[in-house]
C-alpha cells in the first residue's frame, strides 16, 4: 500500500512539472500565432482595404488553431453584435486566456489593442496594429526566457520534490 502511495505521489508532482513546463513551451508559441495573426489582419485591412469583420475571416482562413478559432468566432460574433467591437472582442479574449497559457500581460495587450480595433482611419489603424506587434515581440521574448530558465527546471522539480515527499512519509 505505501508503494502504491508513493508512486502515486511522485508521478502525480512529475505529471504536474511537466504541465508546467508545456504551458512554459506553448506560451511562445500562441503568442508567435498571435503576432502572425497581427500581422496578416494589418495586411488584410491596408491593403486589402477589408472590413475588420472580412479581415477577421481572412485571419482565421490563415492561421492555425487555436488562434483560428479565436478570430473566426469574433468575427461570426462582430456579425451579430453590431453595436460596438470591443465588448466582443473582450468577451473573446478573456474566453481564449481562460483556455490558453498566457500570462495577464498578454491578456491586456490583446485587450488594448482590441480597444483601438476599427475605431480610426487606416493609418491610424495600422500604426497600432504594428503597435501591438511590438507589444508582443516583447512578451514573445519575455516568454522564451521563461520557457528557458524554467522549462526543463519544473520537469525535475516535480519529480524531486515527489520523492522528498514520499522520503518524509516513510
Amino acid at each position: 500500500m505505501k508503494l502504491l502511495a508513493s508512486l502515486l505521489i511522485v508521478g502525480s508532482l512529475t505529471w504536474i512539472g511537466h504541465e508546467y513546463a508545456r504551458n512554459l513551451a506553448n506560451r511562445p508559441r500562441i503568442i508567435r500565432m498571435l503576432k502572425s495573426a497581427l500581422q496578416i489582419l494589418e495586411a488584410e485591412i491596408v491593403y486589402s482595404q477589408s472590413t475588420v469583420q472580412e479581415a477577421l475571416f481572412a485571419v482565421s482562413k490563415q492561421i492555425p488553431q487555436p488562434i483560428s478559432s479565436l478570430f473566426h468566432d469574433l468575427a461570426s460574433d462582430i456579425a451579430q453584435e453590431k453595436e460596438q467591437l470591443y465588448p466582443v472582442w473582450e468577451l473573446h479574449i478573456n474566453r481564449f486566456h481562460q483556455k490558453q497559457p498566457l500570462q495577464a500581460e498578454d491578456r491586456e495587450i490583446l485587450q488594448q489593442f482590441g480597444r483601438t480595433l476599427g475605431q480610426h482611419d487606416v493609418t491610424q489603424q495600422q500604426k497600432y496594429i504594428r503597435l501591438g506587434i511590438t507589444h508582443l515581440e516583447r512578451s514573445l521574448v519575455e516568454a522564451e526566457e521563461r520557457n528557458q530558465q524554467f522549462g526543463n527546471m519544473s520537469r525535475s522539480v516535480g519529480f524531486l520534490i515527489g520523492m522528498f515527499i514520499v522520503l518524509l512519509l516513510l
